[in-house]
């Protein structure tokens, strides 16, 4: 019994070894689509504790009414060139994984757009660099998105849009209405990482992290 052992082992030491030797066994590891997920979802995550901070920093910065807890505006007319995340939710979880991470894709371009005016625009040192800071982990999330769909076989949208107005002409007529153009921006911010955690939380349970696949190739048989 002691030698058929040895000679069991002998074989199967003897066949592991010639494994890749083998024409008729193809092993390959997909990767991409699950971990791309998860670490888009782990940037949302990243990205909304961030902009909490920065958040109340900038409203601090912008001074009464705007930092007041009960503060809550009507949306002006022209706040409407942010994209609004204000979607009825079964509406917008009646859409498509791929309707999904589009509208996800081109509103935080535009929105990385309207960030990148107001860095410009900050006289506070210490603000700027957090903004600037914000502004490279939102390019990042734009680019992880953009991963994902890649990933997953989808489209990327037309490219992202331009600057929220062109050179040398004012955003708002008054100093309050600037104002008001910020904060409308840093609530929409704040309602599309809410949003988009959950979408990547979702879509992250419905494609595995990793997919080892074994095919077998019949050649001559």
């Amino acid at each position: 019994p002691t030698g058929d052992s040895w000679g069991i082992f002998t074989f199967l030491c003897a066949a592991l070894c010639n494994l890749p030797a083998l024409p008729a066994l193809n092993c390959s590891e997909e990767l991409g689509a699950g971990q791309s997920i998860q670490q888009t979802y782990d940037l949302t995550r990243y990205l909304e504790h961030q902009l909490r901070t920065l958040a109340g920093t900038y409203l601090n910065y912008l001074g009464p009414p705007f930092n007041e807890p009960d503060f809550n505006p009507p949306r002006l007319a022209r706040a409407e060139r942010v994209p609004s995340a204000t979607v009825d939710l079964d509406l917008w979880r009646g859409l498509t994984d791929n309707a999904r991470l589009a509208a996800n894709y081109r509103a935080y371009s535009r929105l990385l757009c309207y960030l990148r005016v107001l860095d410009g625009q900050v006289g506070m040192a210490e603000l700027r660099h957090r903004l600037a800071h914000f502004c490279a982990s939102l390019q990042g999330l734009v680019l992880s998105i953009g991963g994902v769909m890649s990933s997953l076989g989808y489209p990327l949208p037309a490219g992202p849009a331009g600057p929220p107005a062109p050179p040398g002409v004012p955003t708002a007529p008054n100093d309050f209405l600037k104002k008001m153009d910020d904060f409308w921006l840093l609530k929409e911010l704040q309602t599309w990482l809410w949003r988009s955690a959950k979408d990547f939380n979702r879509l992250k349970k419905k494609v595995p992290p990793a997919v080892v696949t074994l095919r077998l190739e019949a050649r001559g048989f």
